[in-house]
């Protein structure tokens, strides 16, 4: 383990036993270095490395603090690595979402409050009013369809959960604007989806929801690049 490692082990340890909390101040510099037993430098590239993560926040002149460790701060971290995989990898992190928002949108439908379903049914309201231009503004369908999936996994009432579809989300959002580009009709049926999914949450059907959030991300995914590959892949074990 490098020393930098050791760091990153001894701060995570200290937050895990209960020595610090969020918002809680780091010990100072010489001290914290001593107790972990390295130098002041692998401290800071350990202090660094943990505020990339969203562990710890530098102010300048006051010290190194905890942050809130909310989730959605150190999911940020997972997002990185999504953006880092190219086209090749879409479609397994696609499926990954696909099971975390059926089951957002079945989690959903016992939750969502009056609010957010009018929020939900604004969005769509614009949604449709993009498609029915005679030339579609990519970026505002693909503003309302990101609003209205977030709106959904917002819903759920599982930060964990919430974090985790947005730190995927930032790789389907460009999937989807490559689908959009490139498959006719894509707006028309993505918000007739979208609608069925907001007739299940508005009824609080969480089964029917589940499935139509299913059915949705399916459809997407069937046409993120290299599902031809892996369909002919499967037809030849056939």
């Amino acid at each position: 383990m490098s020393r930098t490692d050791e760091v990153v082990d001894g701060v995570r340890r200290m937050i895990v036993d209960g020595e610090l909390g969020p918002g809680d101040r780091l010990p100072v510099e010489k001290d914290l270095a001593d107790r972990l037993g390295v130098s002041r430098g692998s401290l800071r590239e350990g202090v660094r490395a943990l505020t990339v993560l969203g562990v710890l926040d530098t102010r300048q002149g006051d010290g190194t603090y905890v942050t809130s460790l909310d989730p959605a701060r150190l999911m940020s971290s997972l997002q990185f690595v999504v953006d880092l995989h190219g086209d090749t990898s879409a479609r397994p992190f696609h499926a990954v979402r696909r099971v975390l928002e059926t089951e957002a949108a079945g989690l959903a439908a016992h939750r969502i409050t009056p609010e957010a379903v009018a929020e939900a049914r604004a969005v769509l309201d614009d949604t449709a009013a993009v498609v029915a231009r005679r030339t579609v503004d990519h970026e505002a369908f693909m503003a309302a369809d990101v609003a209205f999936h977030r709106i959904v996994a917002a819903q759920a009432g599982n930060p964990v959960l919430e974090a985790l579809v947005e730190a995927l989300e930032g790789r389907t959002v460009r999937e989807r604007r490559w689908r959009s580009r490139h498959e006719a009709g894509v707006e028309e049926r993505t918000l007739r989806d979208h609608e069925a999914i907001w007739r299940a949450l508005a009824a609080g059907d969480a089964e029917a929801a589940r499935v139509r959030m299913a059915a949705h991300l399916l459809d997407v995914e069937e046409t993120l690049p290299g599902a031809e590959d892996t369909d002919d892949a499967d037809g030849a074990e056939d």
